[in-house]
């Protein structure tokens, strides 16, 4: 019997899979203790074929098929049918450190915690001067708030949520699986559940991975738009906003205050959005490299735009549900 499942979901990775692969196969936990469980939610690109070949050689890895798509989905079934005493949940988006296991079944067992995770060094696959400038600003505490896993930490810290985790097998039994109605956010959901009852989840410094992040502006959007959109969704169908934290809502304010001055007073709409300007002018001139300033100002603007914008659809959204029934 395995020690840890590792589950997998995707879905049209054909550019990353082959790092978030080879990078398991290099780390030195023992092979035979481990199964990686990659839940497809039906790909159309090449991510199959790419995975056929490490199939084929390597007998801990195994494919399982998620007809609904969505990440929630396949890590239910992922954890169904899983045989580890540990549930680790990794991202195809990001590649893992020699030592990423091994820390994690480490720092769970000496702190007797529900859920361990480390942090994240954003990065890139392609190096152009628009990627560098998305790199830049996800990595920076005002692209994106105090997200300790994204900026790092110096200690061992106790937090509301880390990526990529490790859980026992045995917590989903208590708190449940993952929220299926969920397209986004159903991680940062299930830990804020494990918070509520009690469960400790640590974010360790010295656990390390490479997140690779969209790399044009146009993805950078549509991502964003999407995150804010599910912030809303989820407060509603999980009924509280405690399923999230204060941060993922100051896109919206900041677009809420520039958009109710312009029905009294336009002036003021105009005044906070060059304050705005301002602040991440100077921002982008201290954290640009191997960008230019241009790129660097509208990759903070597209980030924090879309995300709020997102907001509102989703409140859109949901009064129009709300109308409807």
């Amino acid at each position: 019997m395995p020690k840890i499942s590792i589950i997998i979901p995707i879905y049209n990775e054909e550019k990353y899979i082959k790092n978030c692969l080879d990078s398991i196969l290099e780390s030195d936990f023992d092979k035979k203790q481990m199964e990686v469980l990659l839940v497809d939610g039906g790909s159309n690109d090449k991510t199959i074929e790419i995975i056929q070949k490490y199939l084929e050689e390597y007998s801990f890895f195994s494919l399982l098929h998620n007809p609904k798509k969505i990440v929630p989905v396949s890590m239910n079934i992922g954890i169904k049918n899983a045989q580890g005493d540990y549930i680790i949940r990794l991202d195809a988006h990001a590649s893992y450190s020699k030592d990423y296991f091994s820390k994690l079944i480490y720092y769970h067992e000496i702190l007797d915690a529900d859920n361990v995770g480390g942090v994240w060094d954003t990065d890139v696959l392609h190096k152009n001067i628009f990627a560098i400038a998305i790199k830049n600003v996800l990595s920076d505490k005002f692209g994106v708030g105090n997200a300790k896993f994204r900026l790092g930490v110096e200690k061992i810290e106790e937090v509301d949520t880390v990526p990529f985790g490790c859980f026992k097998k045995e917590i989903f039994n208590k708190v449940g699986n993952y929220d299926e109605r969920l397209v986004r956010n159903q991680d940062i959901e299930l830990n804020k559940r494990i918070k509520r009852m009690g469960g400790k989840i640590y974010l360790i410094p010295d656990i390390k991975c490479i997140y690779f992040a969209r790399e044009n502006f146009k993805s950078l959007a549509k991502n964003n738009y999407d995150n804010g959109k599910w912030n809303i969704l989820t407060a509603y169908y999980t009924k509280t906003f405690k399923s999230l934290s204060i941060r993922h809502f100051i896109p919206l304010f900041f677009i809420i205050s520039l958009l109710l001055p312009l029905f009294c007073c336009y002036q003021l709409s105009v005044s906070i959005f060059l304050f705005y300007l301002i602040v991440i002018t100077l921002r982008s001139i201290q954290i640009k490299k191997n960008t230019t300033l241009l790129y660097q100002i509208f990759a903070f603007l597209v980030l924090h735009l879309s995300y709020g914008i997102g907001e509102i659809s989703g409140i859109i959204h949901l009064l129009k549900n709300i109308r409807r029934e």
